[in-house]
């Protein structure tokens, strides 16, 4: 099994499988897929009990979770940070604009979608999309590995 063109290892799909770490990166939305992401961390939805909890760093990330179109001032940083993950992980585009630029489609600023920038392994569209939808998103990347 592959992901990104890498072989991966038992071990390593397993323990990608049990406790993944996802990394959120904000590439200028308008905050409410930021909002539905973090209700996924409430009592309510308990995201926790497939082991998936957000960090503050990329460098420990196994999945980066990004909401928002990919603009001109946002570029170096979504690059920055996608060279920073170790390999493999899995790419997860939020929303609408992460999926396909939304409303902001031939807007002046706007790069594109995510998926021309770097590869998109789950797109989980929606505007807002809803906390349960997030959820089967991250749940069927991890079934790719």
């Amino acid at each position: 099994m592959e992901l990104h063109g890498r072989p991966l290892g038992k071990l390593a799909r397993w323990g990608l499988k049990k406790s993944p770490w996802a990394f959120h990166l904000n590439t200028g939305s308008c905050n409410n897929c930021d909002i539905e992401l973090l209700d996924v961390l409430t009592p309510k939805y308990d995201v926790e009990r497939f082991g998936i909890t957000l960090i503050g760093s990329p460098r420990h990330a196994d999945v980066l979770m990004v909401t928002g179109v990919v603009t001109v001032q946002t570029l170096p940083r979504v690059m920055h940070v996608y060279e920073q993950i170790a390999k493999p992980c899995v790419v997860v585009a939020l929303g609408a604009c992460g999926c396909s630029t939304g409303i902001f489609d031939g807007s002046y600023h706007v790069v594109g979608p995510l998926d021309k920038i770097i590869p998109v392994d789950v797109y989980v569209p929606g505007c807002p999309p809803k906390p349960e939808a997030i959820i089967d998103g991250v749940v069927k990347a991890l079934a790719k590995i």
